[in-house]
């Protein structure tokens, strides 16, 4: 009798190799009469012959992607078509790009979001005024002339701050080591807390002395600070720049004061960490470049001609928006961190927010956006159909996420 749980059985065939093919092949074109020894150079000839294809098939793919992307790259365009909306209550808020996502934050809280605009998790809080500063995946949110610090991660909330002094800046590592620079009348804190809110580091500045701080910026591994001052002598306005070790190399160190400069007739308020071996400082009149991830030291000083209206950075570039003398419109500078300007071109209109990202440069005013490249090349300029707040850049060919206050839409750039 035959089983009624007959199975049907199924033989499978193992994947023909390459190689087997081209050996069948040749077999089946050489006769009985056919000397053996000519076996070897056929194989080599047709595996040569099916290598040959493979590579003109592999060239072809690649000259349509190139083609595809110069294309694409190459254009300039003045209009966007939105593919996409996520509603959100964007009017109360702002935005930053973080953690691989973009934070939201306002009086009431913050929130995480992932590239596609959906929520990872939020936190609320009280903030009169925020200020942030970020530093890759970390993040500190500080209440302008108020004593709350808040510091998070891409899960969420790392710690609390609380100041006993209105805070006036802050600077964040990505340990979540947050430098602040505190008011105090004539006597200014600078002060490096941890993020549960313990005190590392107290500097007390003085008006008469040190000078009055301005801008301060931690470096990625939370070891050095980098202060800028300014200070009158001699009916003279001069800036002092100091960096601070609390690392090894500045344990005996008074104040562990590290490295000093001093510059006359010149104010300097924009300092900033480019990498952990390279940080910058900007004023009226030149940009200044240090190297040393422990002492660090000045290596270059690029002298500027024209007024600076805005510094932007990333890890690779510094950018500089300079206002033309004697014709309309704006300069647009990149320099690469040894100090060599590798772009500038002219450009029209007024931009309070710039930004570098993924190789281009993205400027944006009200409903008004711009975007170049590094090369100088304009990819876009036109109007977005409300006020923004963030631009994003996203994967696929000119797609972009916007955050306005209509919400947070997906974008194309046509033509």
């Amino acid at each position: 009798m035959r089983s009624k749980n007959r199975r049907n059985l199924r033989v499978v065939q193992p994947k023909a190799d390459p190689t087997d093919e081209i050996i069948d092949q040749i077999m089946e074109e050489l006769n009985e009469e056919e000397p053996l020894d000519n076996l070897e150079a056929k194989i080599a000839s047709h595996r040569k012959k099916f290598w040959i294809r493979v590579t003109v098939i592999a060239a072809s793919v690649l000259a349509v992607v190139i083609a595809t992307y110069l294309f694409f790259n190459l254009q300039t365009y003045d209009s966007v078509q939105v593919v996409d909306t996520v509603a959100s209550d964007s009017g109360d808020g702002s935005y930053v790009s973080f953690a691989g996502g973009i934070l939201k934050y306002s009086k009431d809280g913050v929130s995480f979001l992932k590239s596609n605009g959906k929520e990872q998790w939020n936190h609320s809080y009280q903030i009169k005024n925020p200020i942030i500063d970020v530093n890759d995946d970390v993040a500190a949110i500080a209440d302008s002339s108020g004593n709350a610090i808040a510091v998070f991660d891409g899960v969420g909330l790392k710690g609390e701050i609380t100041t006993t002094l209105p805070i006036e800046k802050i600077s964040v590592s990505q340990q979540g080591i947050v430098a602040a620079i505190l008011k105090n009348d004539n006597s200014p804190n600078v002060i490096c807390y941890d993020s549960a809110g313990n005190i590392l580091v107290e500097h007390k500045a003085s008006v008469t002395s040190t000078g009055y701080p301005i801008d301060i910026s931690m470096s990625a591994n939370g070891e050095v600070l980098l202060v800028t001052y300014l200070y009158a002598q001699d009916n003279e306005v001069k800036t002092k720049i100091s960096f601070f070790n609390f690392g090894t190399a500045g344990q005996d160190k008074t104040d562990h004061l590290v490295a000093e400069a001093e510059y006359q007739d010149a104010i300097m308020p924009a300092a900033f960490f480019v990498s952990q071996d390279t940080s910058m400082v900007v004023g009226d009149k030149q940009m200044l470049i240090y190297n040393g991830a422990q002492i660090p030291e000045l290596k270059n000083t690029v002298e500027l001609e024209k007024e600076i209206k805005s510094v932007f950075h990333n890890d690779k570039y510094i950018g500089l928006i300079l206002k033309n003398e004697g014709k309309e419109g704006c300069e647009l500078c990149i320099y690469n961190t040894a100090g060599k300007q590798v772009m500038s071109t002219d450009f029209a209109g007024e931009y309070s927010h710039v930004k570098l990202v993924n190789g281009q440069i993205i400027m944006y005013d009200g409903d008004q956006m711009a975007i170049y490249t590094l090369s100088g090349r304009k990819r876009f300029e036109g109007q977005v159909d409300a006020k923004i707040l963030e631009v994003v850049p996203m994967l696929g060919f000119n797609k972009y996420l916007v955050m306005s206050t209509s919400g947070i839409q997906t974008i194309r750039l046509v033509k």
